[in-house]
């Protein structure tokens, strides 16, 4: 079937002397620049006020030939992109876009360069074609950085300013968009396939990618400067246990610890700052889950990449354009306790919904796992403890703490250092309360010793020679750990 839907022949172009091309006639490069057309046949963005040449969304400068060129090559690249949309049968586009169809859509792409017969060199139509792939298939100037396996997060800041992460540094990327709205066609071509919406009702929206990354866009008016976007990488191939030990984020003696605290249904609580890593650690420590398991996971986004078969995936739901319909973690995991679960894994705990998960650990539901931001450890027992009150219910500070004592065998700790590194900082027992504190002592504990000439924090990985207490409970699952593991020695030291 042809890739193309029929239409009718184009009426023979208008003299150059009227300023009104006649409707499907080709375009030249002399035009004004097209709207941006929707990917998968939907209408062009509406195009917003003409920015000022103050705003974020005013085009760089540009000096002399090569700014001119560059904004003919832009210009051109519109009227194709939208003469291509035109004619393009999207019902067959909305299927799998394989690599046939994508050089198919390539090949036409360039036969409408040679009918416009512009002044393009070889190099400019292959890029001209490329770009205008990504517009139709993906996510426009986003999907270079995307391809890019090095780059852990991509911040946007309005049209003109794109920020990378790579390898724990921030740099200016030399990607921009069009406008305001070609960056806001490209957040709704992100959420829509989700059921989201981003617009002047909801401004604000978290949303995933196909392969996981984390998404969140907020636009005007609560972004003054332009609509901006965040993405968290997930990247194609998952960090796993082995490039923890290979980076030297973690020492293989802790690996097989905490393997044998999940098999033994421990209860284990991931704490950590923004970019920390705690949801990687999340999705690592529940792969040592057995398969014959049946859990459940609940996330505000869905990021979890479980490989066992059993699972049960749930995901929150934003309130519709009316303020209703709203569906909570909280609610999810209210729910959840009558699925059956023999796990139960939070994405993160950030409210009342706290409260919910420490009474599920406590009746009957072990081995689940969750995170919360905070600074240390002994930090998260003072999160947890304003997170239960979140929830509307007044109970004293101490039956609080007694929950969570209760609730909580192990603390694993993630930290993104000076420089970037991440490590895998704290492992923490949970001993119980004395008094009305809760005792807890670290089992492995990351020491940093400096700062090196690249402004990179290094250190070592220790072990502190406390035993844990619940050593029989892992022997009663299978697992007889050496105690020679827990002796004080260093694990792990940093290559200055």
């Amino acid at each position: 079937m042809a890739l193309f839907a029929k239409k009718p022949a184009a009426p023979a172009a208008t003299p150059a002397k009227e300023s009104k091309p006649a409707d499907g006639a080709a375009t030249t490069a002399t035009l004004p620049p097209a709207r941006p057309a929707a990917v998968g046949g939907g209408a062009p963005p509406a195009v917003g006020p003409k920015p000022t040449a103050g705003s974020s969304a005013a085009a760089p400068r540009r000096d002399g030939k090569a700014g001119e060129r560059s904004a003919k090559f832009q210009e051109f690249k519109s009227a194709i992109h939208r003469k291509l949309v035109e004619q393009l049968d999207m019902t067959k586009l909305a299927r799998d876009a394989d690599d046939a169809l994508r050089e198919q859509v390539k090949q036409i792409v360039k036969a409408l360069c040679e009918e416009e017969n512009t002044l393009l060199n070889f190099s400019e139509r292959e890029r001209l074609a490329q770009e205008i792939i990504d517009e139709t298939f993906g996510l426009g100037p986003l999907e270079p950085l995307l391809k890019d396996p090095e780059i852990s997060d991509i911040l946007i800041n309005g049209p003109r300013q794109v920020y990378i992460e790579k390898r724990g540094k921030l740099s200016i990327s030399d990607v921009t968009f069009k406008d305001n709205a070609h960056l806001l066609h490209v957040i709704d071509k992100i959420v829509s396939p989700l059921g989201r919406r981003c617009d002047e009702v909801s401004p604000m929206v978290d949303a995933r990618l196909k392969d996981g990354s984390r998404v969140n866009a907020i636009i005007p008016p609560l972004a003054i400067d332009g609509p901006s976007m965040s993405i968290r990488r997930f990247g194609k191939d998952p960090i796993t246990w082995d490039d923890y030990v290979r980076f030297k984020s973690c020492a293989q003696e802790m690996v097989d610890f905490l393997r044998a605290c999940v098999d033994a249904a421990l209860n284990i609580l991931i704490v950590g700052g923004t970019g920390s890593g705690k949801t990687t650690l999340l999705n690592n420590l529940s792969s040592f889950i057995p398969a014959d398991e049946r859990i459940v996971t609940i996330e505000d986004a869905a990021e979890l990449q479980l490989r066992q078969p059993h699972i049960v995936r749930l995901e929150t739901r934003p309130p519709n354009i009316e303020g209703k319909g709203r569906i909570a973690i909280r609610d999810l995991l209210i729910n959840s306790l009558r699925m059956r679960p023999d796990r139960i894994v939070v994405g993160e705990c950030r409210g009342g919904e706290t409260l919910d998960m420490l009474q599920a650990m406590n009746t009957g539901h072990e081995g689940s796992m969750t995170t919360i931001h905070a600074n240390s450890t002994r930090d998260a027992v003072q999160r947890v403890e304003t997170m239960v009150m979140m929830s509307g219910f007044e109970l004293p500070t101490k039956a609080i703490r007694q929950q969570f004592a209760s609730a909580i065998q192990l603390i694993v700790q993630a930290a993104r250092l000076t420089g970037g590194r991440r490590k895998i900082v704290a492992v923490t027992e949970v001993q119980g309360m004395e008094g009305d504190v809760v005792t807890m002592q670290d089992v492995f504990r990351f020491e940093q010793d400096g700062v090196d000439s690249d402004g990179r924090a290094h250190g070592r990985i220790v072990s502190t020679g406390v035993r844990p207490q619940f050593m029989d409970r892992l022997r009663a699952s299978g697992h007889d750990i050496d105690p020679a593991v827990f002796a004080p020695r260093t694990l792990v030291t940093d290559e200055i």
